[in-house]
């Protein structure tokens, strides 16, 4: 590894020794959900990071609602997301006897998945991309049973 060292098998080094003036951009990205689903959104965002013309830095990611939400999960293999939704499901039944039902029995559960999985992300972000691991995607998940237009505000600190 470059730079300095930590001990007893850590190690830590500086990414960017050029110390390169920072900027921040803010933007906006749009998402038109199928329903129930995990929507992956790293390109979109790498696309976005492009434009902005990021180098290294953190992105935060928010996503402006509170029946969806964002999380980092593996990008391969579907059965992943098929089952991370199942569980979503036997979190939060949709049969519960929620008091809140005035938007339908599905829109209470899909608040209590928002709450259990978050509505905001921070993501490295190296050499001008995401530094998702291999595997790794960004989903905005729908909780909801029909579709919706989900609003994600993007936030970039860096070089």
């Amino acid at each position: 590894m470059p730079g300095k060292g930590g001990g007893a098998g850590i190690g830590a080094w500086t990414l960017d020794e050029e110390a390169r003036e920072l900027k921040q951009h803010l933007g906006r990205l749009l998402v038109s959900t199928r329903g129930r689903s995990m929507l992956g959104i790293s390109a979109n965002i790498n696309r976005w990071l492009e434009t902005v013309d990021a180098c290294d830095g953190l992105l935060t990611l928010f996503l402006q609602h509170t029946s969806a939400s964002l999380v980092v999960q593996e990008n391969t293999d579907p059965d992943v997301q098929a089952d991370i939704l199942d569980a979503l499901d036997e979190l939060a039944p949709a049969d519960y006897g929620w008091r809140h039902s005035l938007e339908g029995p599905d829109d209470m559960p899909a608040h209590v998945k928002a709450a259990l999985t978050g509505v905001s992300l921070q993501v490295p972000v190296v050499d001008r991309r995401l530094d998702l691991g291999t595997w790794q995607e960004i989903y905005v998940v729908e909780h909801r049973a029909s579709g919706h237009r989900r609003s994600l505000t993007l936030h970039y600190h860096g070089t």
